[in-house]
């Protein structure tokens, strides 16, 4: 009886097991190669507060993902209600007067500067201007970035 039984178990555990072998892995997403993208290429695509231009948004060789996207925002408008993002981020201002609120603190930059944004942060930007303001978001996943 214990010979017959723990045969029944094992050809069930080699079923189980031959049959999760057997299934294909998901593929892998493409990692994101050296590319240039140049703005006169960029597709421009017109949102409620502005213009959003989107670059990349894929694994990398040594990230699980970076992100990459261009938005420019018309006068007093902002990029949405405050959020919290799980990932870090990098702004890079190019033209215009930005307003950036982290945390409940609000500090005003112009073209060139740099904001960085730590992962859990709340955040928000505005355009404090008179004219367009556009600014580089740049953000990346690692196996560190919390995941929800």
């Amino acid at each position: 009886m214990n010979l017959l039984l723990c045969s029944t178990a094992f050809a069930a555990l080699c079923s189980t097991l031959s049959a999760q072998v057997l299934q294909p892995a998901p593929p892998a997403a493409a990692k994101l190669p050296s590319t240039i993208f140049e703005w006169e290429k960029m597709k421009a695509t017109a949102t409620t507060n502005g213009v959003r231009r989107d670059l990349f948004d894929a694994p990398t060789t040594t990230l699980d993902k970076i992100h990459c996207h261009i938005t420019t925002l018309n006068p007093g408008q902002n990029s949405g209600d405050p959020r919290r993002h799980l990932q870090e981020e990098v702004i890079i201002i190019k033209e215009g007067t930005i307003e950036a609120t982290v945390d409940g603190r609000t500090q005003t930059a112009g073209p060139g500067s740099v904001i960085f944004f730590a992962a859990n942060a709340v955040t928000r930007l505005r355009n404090a201007g008179t004219g367009p303001a556009t600014y580089t978001v740049i953000y990346y996943y690692t196996p560190l970035t919390p995941k929800g």
